[in-house]
């Protein structure tokens, strides 16, 4: 049921670029200008995590090579 909402889609560079970004942005929220939006570099973080973007999934996009040849 997970795979059907959570469909692995992105390449796993892509997977940690977001991460890394993620945490670069949520560092603001303790360091720089500790504003409450840095709370959104949780997105990217949780979204590199799983491997999955909610957004590629309603846009029918994917980046993940393995998934891609898995689906022909």
């Amino acid at each position: 049921m997970l795979k059907k909402l959570f469909p692995k889609n992105e390449h796993p560079v892509e997977r940690g670029l977001r991460v890394v970004v993620g945490l670069g942005i949520l560092s603001l929220a303790f360091v720089g200008p500790k504003t409450p939006w840095a709370y959104l570099g949780l997105v990217p973080v949780i979204t590199g995590l799983l491997g999955s973007c909610p957004a590629y999934t309603l846009l029918g996009i994917s980046t993940c090579p393995v998934c891609r040849d898995e689906g022909k």
